[in-house]
C-alpha cells in the first residue's frame, strides 16, 4: 500500500483511500498526545520566564581556552542569548575546565569537548559562530578553518601574524560571507569611546601626532630561544603537535608554555609578533579613532632607542604616531594631539585626561551621540552578536584587524632589518625593497598553509 508520513510520525495510507475504524482511532489517539506535550515544556525553552527560546540563540563553539580564552568564554556566558555546544583546547586541563564551565552554566552535561579544532568543525553543523582565543600563531588559520566551516568568528588579537595571513583573512570572510570581530575590546570601551569622539569632532583641531603605549615589550625582544628537548606529555594531555600548528618544527620544552621570563611562546619569533603585543591594542585604537583603519602608513622610521624614544611611523596625511613605553598611568594608553588641546586613555582611567577640562564638559553627550549615530554596544562581545544577528559589519572587522596589524608587522619588520622602510598602502608592498618584501610572509608548516 502507498503510504504517508503524518505530523504525528505514522505511516498513514495516501488520501483517497479509505481508514479503517482502528486507524481513525489511532490517529486521532496519535494526535491528541502529540498536543498535549508542549503543556510539560519548560518555561525557559520557550523563552519565558527571562530565557531566551532556542530558536533565538545563538549556538558557539570555542577553540582555546587557557588564560584569555577563559575570560573571553566567561564574558560570553554572561550574554543571555548565547548557548555553547563544544569547546577545543590541545591542553586537557584547559578543555576540562571549559567544558565545566559551560555546564555549569547550562544545567546539563551536554558540552562536547575535543582536542583537534578539525574534529569539531566537522562534527558540529549546529554551530553559528565560534570564538578563538589560541596562541597568536593560530588565530588566521583556525579563524579561516572556521569561516570555511560556515561559522562567523571572534578571535583575539592580533588577528595575524604576517601581512599575507591578514590579506588571507579578509579574503575568507568576503569569500565566506562570515561576520568577524577582533577581540581589541578597547574599540567598545566608554573612556576610549570619549577620547575618540574629540578626535573625531574636530575639538582638538586637525590632529598631528598620536602616541600609542608599548607596555614592557622593550624588555622582551622576540628571539628563538633554542631549549633542551623535554619528554612530551601524553597527547590527550598535551598534543605538542597541534600546539605547534603552522609554526616550525621544535621539540618540547615547558618553558615554552609559561609567564616571563620562562621564556613564554610569546617572547618567540616562530610564535608570536614583537611590536603587536601590544601595538594590537593600542595601534589599532589610534589608527580606528583617526579613521585610518583602512590602510596603514607610509614610512617607518628604524628606532635609535626604542624604550626611551620609542618609534615613528607616518601616515600619508601627515599624521604621525609615536609608539612609546611612557606617558600613561595604566597600560594600552593612546593620546592624540592637535593645535587645540590633547586627549589621553588607559585602562584603570576614571575618565579621560584632557588639556583643558571644558573638553570633557559634555562627555555623557559625546558618548551617547556615538551610540545613536552608530547603534554600537558599549560591550564588544555583544557587538559582535548583534552583527551576527543583523550581518551588520562589527566595529573591528577583518579589514580593521589586517589594515592595522600591517602596521605593527611592518614595524616589527622595520626592527628586524635595522632601517628605515617606505610603504605603499594601495599595493600592500614595500617600496623598492625586495627583502623587506619576502619578510610579508612566512613558511607555515603543513597542513596549516593558508
Amino acid at each position: 500500500m502507498n503510504t504517508n508520513i503524518d505530523r504525528t510520525g505514522s505511516k498513514q495510507p495516501l488520501s483517497g483511500t479509505p481508514l479503517t475504524r482502528r486507524q481513525v482511532l489511532k490517529r486521532t489517539l496519535a494526535a491528541s498526545t502529540a498536543f498535549a506535550i508542549p503543556n510539560i515544556v519548560p518555561a525557559s525553552a520557550l523563552g519565558r520566564g527571562g530565557a531566551v527560546a532556542p530558536s533565538e540563540r545563538i549556538v558557539m563553539g570555542a577553540i582555546g581556552l587557557g588564560g584569555r580564552g577563559s575570560g573571553d568564554l566567561g564574558w560570553l556566558l554572561g550574554e543571555s542569548d548565547v548557548q555553547f555546544v563544544a569547546v577545543c583546547d590541545v591542553r586537557k586541563g584547559n578543555r576540562e575546565n571549559a567544558r565545566n564551565a559551560v555546564d555549569g552554566r547550562n544545567g546539563n552535561q551536554d558540552c562536547a569537548a575535543y582536542r583537534d579544532l578539525r574534529e569539531l568543525l566537522a562534527r558540529h553543523t549546529d554551530i553559528d559562530a565560534m570564538l578563538i582565543a589560541t596562541g597568536d600563531r593560530w588565530h588566521t588559520p583556525a579563524s579561516i578553518l572556521a569561516m570555511q566551516a560556515g561559522k562567523d568568528v571572534y578571535c583575539e588579537k592580533p588577528g595575524a601574524l604576517t601581512i599575507a595571513q591578514g590579506q588571507a583573512l579578509v579574503a575568507a570572510a568576503a569569500r565566506y560571507g562570515r561576520v568577524f570581530q577582533t577581540g581589541a575590546q578597547r574599540a567598545s570601551e566608554a573612556n576610549f569611546i570619549v577620547a575618540g569622539e574629540l578626535v573625531r569632532q574636530g575639538r582638538l583641531g586637525k590632529i598631528h601626532t598620536v602616541y600609542a603605549h608599548l607596555g614592557y615589550l622593550p624588555d622582551w625582544p622576540r628571539v628563538n630561544a633554542v631549549l633542551p628537548a623535554e619528554p612530551e606529555p601524553p597527547k590527550e594531555d598535551l598534543d605538542w603537535d597541534l600546539w605547534l600548528g603552522p609554526s616550525p618544527w621544535r621539540p618540547y620544552n615547558g618553558a615554552f608554555l609559561g609567564q616571563y621570563p620562562s621564556p613564554g611562546w610569546y617572547t618567540q619569533y616562530d610564535f608570536a609578533g614583537g611590536i603587536p603585543q601590544w601595538g594590537s591594542h593600542t595601534i589599532l585604537q589610534c589608527q580606528l579613532d583617526l579613521g585610518l583603519a583602512n590602510t596603514s602608513p607610509i614610512a617607518y622610521e628604524y628606532p635609535k632607542d626604542l624604550k626611551g624614544a620609542g618609534m615613528t611611523v607616518h601616515f600619508a596625511n601627515g599624521v604621525k604616531l609615536v609608539a612609546r613605553c611612557d606617558g600613561w598611568r595604566g597600560s594600552c594608553g593612546v593620546k592624540y594631539e592637535g593645535p587645540d588641546g590633547w586627549v589621553a586613555a588607559a585602562d584603570g582611567y576614571e575618565k579621560p585626561d584632557v588639556s583643558s577640562p571644558l573638553l570633557l564638559r559634555d562627555s555623557k553627550k559625546l558618548l551617547q551621540d556615538y551610540l545613536a549615530r552608530t547603534q554600537r554596544p558599549l560591550n564588544h562581545v555583544r557587538d559582535f552578536l548583534n552583527c551576527v544577528r543583523t550581518r551588520r559589519g562589527t566595529v573591528t572587522d577583518a579589514v580593521v584587524a589586517h589594515r592595522t596589524m600591517t602596521t605593527n608587522l611592518i614595524m616589527d619588520i622595520c626592527i628586524d632589518l635595522k632601517r628605515d622602510l617606505k610603504w605603499d598602502p594601495a599595493k600592500e608592498e614595500f617600496v623598492g625593497d625586495a627583502e623587506a618584501n619576502r619578510l610579508r610572509s612566512r613558511a607555515m608548516r603543513a597542513p596549516w598553509q593558508v
